[in-house]
């Protein structure tokens, strides 16, 4: 785990006690575990898990967004995030695990159409995140559905994000090492208990 880009973020923990959801938005490159991570974060937090809208509209359509429906999937991301919170609060969970953020598709439409119009707003919403983890790459590769483009491609991206939010001054922290290890490394970037082996 390293913590890079800004200050360090503060005890997240102590905003659950106010009665808003914490809101861990939980970013990377493909085939870097977000899912697996977001899941078992909301499981012992406990929390709701925010899925992913890139990745079910890949899954739904059978195909990658054009770049005509970038902003849309932006539009999409923020309203389940908007209804999660509504749902937090009556349910009464203090704990939200958002898998990627409006940053991802921003960054994905820059780098796959040359299009960064986007960008600005994403970068202005993710700054609203109490918690921002970054997943690290150094995980296998694994080939796993359409939107998949390769390690290459993997690494891109991350350098590109790691860059983004740095020059923002995002504070994020970046996990690294197999699931279990992210798992705790997150829950005491949260300022809970991690679970013991």
């Amino acid at each position: 785990m390293s913590q890079v880009g800004g200050p360090r973020p503060g005890p997240v923990s102590q905003r659950a006690a106010t009665g808003a959801p914490v809101r861990i938005a939980v970013i990377g490159a493909e085939c870097t575990g977000k899912s697996s991570l977001c899941e078992a974060l909301a499981e012992r937090l406990p929390g709701l898990w925010v899925p992913e809208a890139l990745r079910e509209f890949c899954d739904r359509h059978g195909r990658t967004p054009r770049a005509d429906e970038q902003a849309g999937l932006v539009a999409e991301q923020i309203a389940r995030e908007t209804a999660a919170r509504e749902q937090a609060r009556m349910r009464r969970r203090e704990w939200l695990v958002i898998d990627s953020s409006p940053l991802a598709t921003a960054l994905y439409s820059l780098e796959l159409f040359d299009d960064d119009s986007l960008l600005p707003a994403a970068i202005a919403h993710q700054r609203g995140y109490d918690l921002t983890l970054l997943a690290g790459i150094d995980v296998p590769w694994t080939a796993d559905g359409i939107q998949r483009d390769g390690p290459g491609a993997r690494a891109s991206f991350h350098a590109r994000l790691t860059a983004v939010l740095s020059e923002a001054r995002i504070a994020h922290i970046e996990l690294s090492g197999a699931l279990p290890a992210r798992v705790g490394a997150a829950l005491r970037a949260a300022g809970r208990p991690a679970p013991t082996v």
